[in-house]
């Protein structure tokens, strides 16, 4: 939770190529406290039945830029390409097996006493990411 100080976030992941939460998805926040700074990772989580993360760590003081590394890789070759198959207009495995995206690095600016909700919206061959409520 944010404080006057601190700001907080959250994500959850939507696997748009089913209409489904993604779980399962192993999830890192690191933070830094300003451009020209390193960053520190601050530990991770998973993505639950519902595609949420519920138990990211808190924000330190002084947090200006945040960075969510989703490793998206491990989720997609649990359906060995069967996703993609399934759609009319995807390529039939023309990546040889591979994922295309295996992590998705979302790097954002952040204000103290804000929450930050960081959707992902996933499928096998493209993502985006909002900044939601």
């Amino acid at each position: 939770m944010s404080t006057s100080t601190t700001a907080s976030v959250s994500t959850h992941i939507l696997d748009t190529s089913i209409g489904r939460p993604a779980e399962g998805v192993a999830v890192q926040l690191s933070a830094r406290s300003g451009r020209e700074t390193d960053w520190h990772t601050l530990g991770g989580s998973a993505t639950d039945a519902d595609g949420r993360c519920k138990d990211l760590p808190a924000l330190p003081e002084g947090t200006t830029h945040v960075r969510l590394d989703f490793a998206v890789e491990a989720y997609f070759l649990q359906f060995e390409n069967k996703q993609a198959d399934a759609q009319q207009d995807a390529p039939a495995n023309r990546d040889s097996g591979a994922v295309f995206f295996p992590e998705v690095a979302i790097t954002f600016a952040v204000q103290p006493g804000e929450h930050y909700h960081v959707p992902l919206l996933l499928n096998p061959f493209g993502y985006s990411v909002y900044r939601g409520s």
